[in-house]
């Protein structure tokens, strides 16, 4: 299992589409082995976070709540994360 894949459930608040749609891509870049998406891998690759995306919202949904919060935050909850990503966004 990839260990920087992070618990979602039992989060508060509750995780967002965005954390979501992260793991999800993480998830897809482990099993895939692509780590940097070209054209030839776009569409496929693309194509398994949404699925990904799709059924681990609907799995989370469904789950009872969890008794105890995860012991780890998940990244896009992590300033340095934050501050990373919006650096490389300007």
């Amino acid at each position: 299992m990839c260990r920087n894949i992070t618990a979602l459930r039992g989060l508060e608040p509750v995780a967002t589409a965005e954390e979501i749609e992260a793991a999800a891509r993480q998830y897809v870049r482990k099993v895939s082995g692509v780590q940097s998406v070209s054209d030839r891998t776009r569409e496929p690759f693309e194509a398994a976070v949404a699925a990904v995306t799709e059924a681990t919202t609907r799995l989370l949904a469904e789950l009872p709540p969890r008794k105890q919060p995860p012991t780890t935050v998940p990244p896009l909850r992590r300033p340095e994360v934050r501050a990373r990503l919006a650096a490389k966004q300007r």
